[in-house]
């Protein structure tokens, strides 16, 4: 791996391109978890590489390639998800009042995408930290070793602002129930 990580740093097309097809699977499906549309995923996936080929004098090697690479997919895919939250232009009231003009009945499926859309709403609301952790954990999949690697910080500190995050998330939601 190392001498392939040597040839792409000389922009070798073929080490590049041997790097691609052992990752590219696995980088597609880290960006898709998060962003949820195959074709921002994809380009998603794409940019990564092209960002961790230029960038490749600055990977140092304390974590191991794909490691470093897959953060990069998930940073990139956590700033789309978000950019795509903000450009949103339906509000979850105009969603509840959709749905309810079915008359008065939802379909499960409706109903379970605006619970979905609610909480995702009520998760950007949350302090940075418990945003970024529990979108790694909920929505990416990502278990507390790997959350905490991602963000750098110990495991314990790890599982404690995820609990936290968690807590809030469910007040604020009873909140916005209650009112």
């Amino acid at each position: 791996m190392k001498q392939l990580l040597v040839q792409c740093k000389e922009g070798n097309s073929k080490a590049q391109m041997e790097i691609y097809n052992r990752y590219y699977k696995a980088m597609y499906n880290t960006a898709f978890r998060i962003v949820k549309d195959e074709f921002e995923a994809e380009d998603i996936m794409q940019e990564s590489f092209l960002k961790a080929f230029t960038k490749l004098d600055t990977f140092r090697g304390e974590v191991t390639f794909g490691a470093w690479l897959k953060r990069i997919v998930v940073n990139d895919s956590i700033y789309s998800f978000r950019k795509q939250q903000q450009n949103r232009e339906i509000s979850i009231d105009e969603t509840l009042h959709k749905v309810e003009d079915n008359d008065g009945i939802a379909s499960d499926h409706e109903f379970t995408n605006v619970q979905a859309q609610k909480v995702l709403e009520t998760m950007k609301t949350l302090k940075d930290n418990y945003r970024v952790s529990l979108t790694l954990h909920l929505i990416e999949g990502y278990d507390y070793d790997e959350i905490s690697e991602i963000l750098q910080i110990s495991y314990a500190n790890c599982r404690t602002t995820i609990s936290r995050a968690k807590e809030s998330l469910r007040k604020k939601l009873m909140t916005t129930r209650v009112n």
